[in-house]
């Protein structure tokens, strides 16, 4: 009982990514779509498989980070509160994000919405730094990720008006 108690906020940090990321993938109609087999894509494009296998990788780490600036929220009240409304402000601009691209397929507007997702990533991980610094270092592969998924959209954008 003890370890489940200590576990049981990891498993919400991690659950509240996931249900977002699981949510807009069902909304976006992406799941058995072919709709990326059907455009124009960049250089370095992976291959759709390769996509759900990344974002839950990702989703289970903003989870973890998300639940060690909560918990070590004491040392920078502040920075952990707005480290975790910009991760909040970054779910949901995640979850539309998908919506854009692949149900409404605006391209150039999608875009932008990941640039402003690259943002937000950049910002709560500098929060995130001054309230826990390995919070902040989970983060790496979901801002790279981020910047690779806004070369692609931009791409994408650019060979198929």
């Amino acid at each position: 009982m003890a370890l489940f108690q200590k576990i049981k906020p990891y498993l919400i940090g991690i659950l509240i990514p996931l249900a977002v990321g699981g949510l807009s993938t069902w909304a976006s109609g992406s799941l058995g779509d072919n709709f990326y087999s059907t455009i124009t894509v960049p250089p370095f494009a992976p291959p759709a498989l390769l996509f759900p296998i990344v974002w839950s990788i990702l989703y289970v780490l903003m989870g973890i980070s998300s639940t060690l600036v909560y918990l070590k929220r004491e040392k920078n009240p502040i920075a952990a509160r707005d480290g975790l409304a910009l991760y909040g402000a970054s779910l949901i601009v995640n979850f539309f994000y998908s919506i854009l691209l692949f149900r409404l397929r605006l391209f150039l507007f999608s875009s932008l919405w990941v640039l402003l997702l690259l943002v937000l990533v950049a910002a709560y991980m500098w929060k995130y730094a001054r309230v826990f610094r390995p919070a902040a270092y989970l983060q790496i592969p979901y801002l790279i990720w981020t910047a690779f998924a806004t070369y692609l959209t931009f791409a994408i954008y650019f060979l198929n008006k």
